[in-house]
């Protein structure tokens, strides 16, 4: 496993104490955003998705500022215990939120998965009422292709991690969205192989995106995005 993956994820023991260094930082930021724009937040598949940097860089048409406040290695439970600097704070007429991945991999029960998220979505709708949200399906993994990890690594971090969770785990969103009126999107078109596996140059280690993964994602978004 790189350091890298060990980074984005509990497997370090240095992340919490890099997560509340990230949201102090979010919290300092969001003293300067401006309000109604749109929100990213979720997981380190949020963080680390260079969607600034791509609308700094590329004319993506959009008349609003994306902000990303996306934190590795975080939980529905996580999420929901930081809603003001991570959602609030920033006052989003769009939010798209990727976050749930990492309580398959930590192993959270799937009724504690599902009454965080569904607690998160009952507040983002009791204090931004005229927001729109996307529920975003997680993307494809890919556990069988070598990307240099030792065995043990790869069994720990795919102990639970699979794609048929993954699955599984999308139509309970998709259920979610439907119960609040939100909106559920699948921006993975391109990502997989013939196997439907996540595609091996997409990633650096079978679970997170290379930058060329998130831009077949960001093209994907793009209609959510301007509309």
């Amino acid at each position: 496993m790189t350091d890298q993956t060990k980074q984005l994820t509990n497997l370090d023991p240095r992340i919490r104490d890099f997560q509340d260094q990230l949201r102090a930082s979010y919290d300092q930021q969001n003293r300067t955003v401006t309000p109604g724009q749109i929100l990213f937040v979720g997981s380190s598949l949020m963080e680390i998705f260079p969607i600034e940097k791509f609308q700094a860089e590329q004319d993506l048409g959009l008349s609003k500022h994306i902000y990303n406040r996306g934190v590795r290695a975080t939980t529905t439970a996580d999420l929901l215990a930081h809603m003001d600097p991570l959602v609030f704070d920033l006052q989003p007429s769009k939010i798209f939120i990727n976050i749930g991945s990492n309580d398959i991999g930590f192993n959270v029960p799937t009724a504690t998965f599902l009454a965080n998220y569904d607690q998160i979505l009952t507040q983002i709708h009791a204090q931004l009422p005229a927001t729109t949200v996307y529920l975003m399906a997680y993307y494809p993994l890919n556990t069988t292709a070598d990307f240099g990890e030792e065995k043990g690594e790869h069994t720990q971090l795919y102990r639970y991690r699979s794609n048929a969770a993954l699955v599984a785990a999308d139509t309970q969103v998709q259920a979610l969205a439907a119960k609040h009126g939100e909106a559920y999107i699948n921006a993975n078109a391109g990502l997989t192989d013939d196997h439907g596996d996540l595609r091996a140059e997409l990633t650096f280690d079978g679970a997170h995106l290379l930058p060329a993964g998130f831009q077949i994602v960001l093209a994907n978004l793009l209609p959510y995005l301007k509309s």
